[in-house]
């Protein structure tokens, strides 16, 4: 079996169960490195200046953070539901102490547009391109979101990928 490119809307049914399902991973690479896969549980996929856009949060503590900036770009990878324990390892442990793709035994698949790779043993994966980040501002937020969500004060930035590619599982 391979991957094949595909239209992304026709994997956005897929991509949102996925999330409901935490079966969902960041890939990020930097300048120098391993490739580092992070769990994300929010992500959203809509249409901003006539682009499809993938939109993730991710919080500057992160070691996913550094990666990102370095390069401006990542991948989604949407994990089949046998391989579900990976996404819960990828979520504890930190890239910064922990090679994951060698660690776990996963393939970095290059991408077809963005540096960063995507995860062979992934079903769906979407390429995407930096092209708008910002940070969350405190005080524009409702209220009720900061104690469950930022009781440390540790705000996401927000990242809009233009999704340059879609590949999914043949």
């Amino acid at each position: 079996m391979g991957k094949k490119i595909v239209d992304y809307a026709d994997c956005l049914e897929e991509t949102m169960r996925a999330f409901e399902e935490s079966r969902v991973l960041l890939v990020s690479q930097g300048k120098q490195g391993p490739p580092n896969a992070m769990a994300i549980g929010w992500g959203q996929i809509g249409i901003i200046w006539g682009k499809p856009i993938f939109t993730v949060l991710v919080r500057p503590s992160r070691y996913t953070y550094k990666l990102i900036e370095e390069t401006e770009n990542f991948t989604v990878n949407v994990v089949p539901p046998e391989l579900k324990d990976l996404v819960q390892y990828c979520g504890t442990a930190s890239g910064r102490n922990h090679d994951k793709f060698r660690e776990k035994g996963l393939t970095a698949l290059p991408s077809s547009k963005v540096k960063t790779p995507m995860i062979r043993e992934c079903i769906l994966h979407y390429e995407c391109k930096v092209i708008y980040k910002n940070d969350l501002i405190p005080s524009e937020l409702e209220t009720s979101i900061i104690p469950g969500f930022y009781p440390k004060g540790d705000f996401h930035r927000v990242y809009l990928g233009e999704i340059l590619a879609c590949q999914k599982e043949d």
